[in-house]
């Protein structure tokens, strides 16, 4: 628990009572907290307020520590060394403030670490959080009177927490002071701790075995040591075993989640992040929070624990805390370094949630793992996994897993942005080439679709557009070889061209022979483009068609009977000859009449047996004859997607006519 240094007595003092009685009010929060030991240890601490409060009334001292100094020689001391080191109850020495100094063999084994990896860590690291304010007030009860006190506690082992009694003391040893000694045991005298049950129901049941057990433990006495060199025998090859089952497992979970990430075929980052989290969560027995950086600011994703009512809504309140300057996420974050807390110390590693609990308390976690969502050249964010006490610490060989998956999940959030950035650019170019709304033209019903390429992501060379001519109106397709930013910028420029000129020539074959003088002009890198331009005007009660054609497919006309005739197309395509004479074709239009015009990606289309939809074109549309321009268009297009199962190799663009009755202009 966090307590003042460098503050004099007796503020430090006060400080120090301030900071474990608000960790003993958010630990009465917890699921799982022990009522009656938490009041047994808030009693303790005002016992601890009433000796400050005399002792400053008094004049002394208050941080004074009580009991008598023994004295001990050096070779007492060794023997003593000795008898803590084997002795057969887990035993610790601590500081004053609850640091471990010591431990011995028992202890190091029930907490699953090395004496070195203990020694300087806050004995309640290793302490289940809904107990760890109780013990904290009651070791400071202990170093404040010198009178030894005992609490029930769970303890974190190496693989799960283990329910024990501990008896605390002051260690009077010569030249050192105000040093405490903690004994861990289960109460029977066998000094071997018990797992916590996961229900009351389960440590009743606990309980009661474990006192039938020490009833039988003189007859089991033999049989146990017998086993003994069994086990023992048999603990290489275990142990093995569970090595090559751990690494097993692990080969299996970067599988699924490189497949898990390969499957998201809509590229999106929500899903690719919950799917992940939900995975890691499931397989790790974990908390997994997901912090990405949204314009250099990181904001928390998504929190994902067990699957039950009431973690979902715990992680709904976690989801709404964005991760806190001086947090583990932040910190990993800022510094690009992965963070490894096998026994939190600092409850507030994870920032603070509602009522300033801090979130590694609600969450019940008592080990953490944070680590970087980098692919090597930019950050995404982090992902931080916490373990309850129940579960195993976390180790070296998770970090390397957690770390292998966070590279992973970053490389699946590049291609997303970059697919979503290729996605909006297309789409803002296609907007740029295509018109927004056709203009209503007199004595004509108009209508137009555009259906982009399903292979690849770059945008396409079609355009359409409608425009005024000197005599009336005219309507221009035309498709850019290639693909990608430059095929757009010369489509663009196309298109804008055919319009310009249109407004003073009158001839679309005159204007189509300009823009390639144009583009010519501009040298685009030999890309060339393929058009398509109709003028129009009223006479005599009929419209009069003017085509130019420049390499492009010719329209068909559908008339009003059922009759259907390809019209020829012809010409070179503009950009690639000085000498290139557009084709020109002349039709008159009768109301009911369809002109239907359109790029080869409807022509072009295949079927999974490799037939081009060319041979059905001209069919599919004598059965429209009559219908309304859109719903040409609309059927068509779904005759195509139909025909080529959805695999269109190139953009598809149509455009559609029909002559109704003569303006009264």
């Amino acid at each position: 628990m966090p307590h003042a240094r460098g503050i004099p007595l007796p503020e430090r003092e006060i400080a120090e009572l301030r900071d474990r009685s608000g960790a003993l009010r958010q630990s009465a929060t917890l699921p799982g907290a022990q009522l009656p030991q938490l009041l047994d240890a808030a009693l303790a601490e005002l016992d601890g307020a009433i000796d400050i409060a005399a002792a400053l009334q008094a004049g002394l001292d208050p941080g004074a520590a009580g009991g008598p100094q023994a004295d001990a020689s050096d070779g007492e001391r060794r023997l003593l060394g000795a008898m803590f080191s084997d002795a057969p109850v887990p035993l610790l020495v601590l500081d004053r403030d609850g640091t471990i100094r010591r431990v011995n063999r028992r202890a190091a084994d029930l907490l699953g670490a090395g004496a070195g990896y203990a020694s300087g860590k806050l004995f309640t690291a290793f302490v289940a959080l809904p107990a760890r304010a109780a013990v904290h007030a009651q070791l400071a009860a202990v170093a404040r009177t010198g009178k030894p006190r005992r609490v029930s506690c769970p303890l974190l082992g190496p693989d799960a927490a283990a329910q024990v009694v501990l008896a605390l003391d002051v260690l009077d040893l010569a030249g050192e002071s105000g040093l405490l000694i903690a004994a861990a045991s289960t109460g029977t005298g066998t000094g071997t701790a018990r797992p916590v049950p996961d229900t009351a129901g389960g440590e009743a049941g606990a309980s009661g075995g474990e006192a039938g057990a020490n009833g039988r433990g003189a007859g089991d006495a033999g049989r146990t040591a017998g086993a003994a060199g069994g086990e023992a025998g048999g603990a290489g090859g275990s142990a093995a075993a569970r090595a090559v089952e751990a690494i097993t497992h692990r080969l299996d979970l970067v599988t699924a989640a490189t497949r898990l990430l390969l499957e998201n075929a809509t590229f999106s980052e929500s899903v690719a992040l919950q799917r992940c989290a939900r995975l890691l969560a499931a397989e790790l027995a974990a908390w997994v929070i997901v912090d990405v950086d949204r314009r250099q600011r990181l904001r928390r994703q998504v929190v994902m624990g067990p699957a039950d009512r009431e973690s979902e809504q715990l992680a709904r309140a976690v989801t709404a805390v964005d991760p806190q300057p001086g947090s583990a996420p932040r910190q990993v974050h800022e510094s690009g370094s992965s963070l490894l807390i096998a026994h939190a110390e600092d409850a507030g590693i994870l920032g603070t949630g509602a009522g300033d609990v801090p979130l590694l308390m609600q969450l019940g976690a008592t080990s953490v793992l944070c680590v970087p969502l980098s692919d090597g050249e930019q950050s995404y964010g982090v992902l931080t996994l916490a373990r309850r006490a129940n579960e195993p610490h976390f180790e070296i060989a998770d970090l390397g897993l957690v770390e292998e998956l966070g590279e992973q999940l970053a490389l699946a959030l590049r291609v997303d942005r970059m697919f979503r950035r290729r996605t909006e650019i297309a789409d803002s170019l296609r907007a740029s080439l295509l018109p927004r709304e056709l203009p209503v033209v007199p004595g004509v019903e108009i209508a137009a679709a555009y259906v982009a390429a399903t292979e690849g992501l770059e945008v396409g060379g079609d355009f359409y557009d409608v425009y005024r001519t000197p005599d009336g109106w005219g309507v221009s397709i035309g498709d850019v070889c290639g693909k990608g930013e430059h095929a757009a910028a010369v489509t663009a420029a196309a298109r804008h061209a055919v319009r310009v000129l249109a407004h003073t020539d009158p001839d679309p074959a005159g204007v189509l022979r300009q823009v390639n003088e144009l583009m010519l002009a501009e040298e685009y890198d030999g890309r060339f483009v393929t058009a398509c331009a109709a003028h129009f005007r009223w006479h005599d009660g009929r419209l009069h068609a003017v085509l130019g054609s420049a390499g492009h497919p010719g329209p068909v006309l559908i008339r009003a009977d059922g009759r259907v005739r390809m019209l020829a197309g012809g010409g070179m395509p503009l950009g690639l000859f000085p000498d290139a004479e557009p084709a020109g074709q002349d039709v008159e239009l009768s109301p009911g009449d369809l002109l239907f015009l359109f790029t080869d990606g409807v022509t072009d289309a295949r079927s999974p047996e490799l037939a081009y939809f060319e041979e059905r074109l001209t069919d599919a549309l004598a059965t429209l004859a009559g219908r309304p321009p859109a719903e040409v268009v609309s059927a068509m297009q779904a005759l195509v997607v139909e025909f080529s199962m959805n695999d269109l190799r190139d953009d598809m663009t149509m455009l559609a006519l029909r002559v109704g009755a003569v303006p009264a202009d």
